[in-house]
């Protein structure tokens, strides 16, 4: 089974390594929105496989890491693309919620990144 739980935040970021003029290395903002799958199966006492409570309380840290902040200012984040940056999520998540399956981030409506870690 798995579970998600939806989060959002805003950054504004540059791209510096597109060819010049290419629009995405104007700085500019994204409202991010970013799914964490977790997949487990529901205790048999409580019926979950995590408490949506503590799974926001452990991804709270990380989002704030980076909302209303320039990503290219972040260590690692020297080039945020969605790719990178899911790969940097990733990377902050794993090690605080057990059965972290995949992340999905949206960086608009219509375009995302589906990472399942390495």
């Amino acid at each position: 089974m798995i579970i998600y739980k939806q989060f959002s935040f805003d950054s504004a970021h540059f791209l510096p390594n597109v060819p010049v003029g290419h629009k995405c290395g104007n700085m500019h903002g994204h409202t991010y929105l970013l799914n964490v799958y977790i997949e487990g199966m529901p205790d048999e006492k409580s019926g979950w496989i995590i408490d949506y409570a503590d799974l926001k309380k452990a991804i709270k840290p990380v989002i704030e890491q980076l909302d209303h902040h320039l990503l290219n200012e972040i260590p690692g984040l020297e080039n945020p693309t969605s790719e990178n940056l899911s790969i940097w999520l990733w990377n902050k998540i794993k090690p605080l919620v057990a059965g972290l399956k995949k992340i999905e981030l949206k960086e608009t409506p219509s375009s995302g990144v589906i990472y399942e870690g390495n």
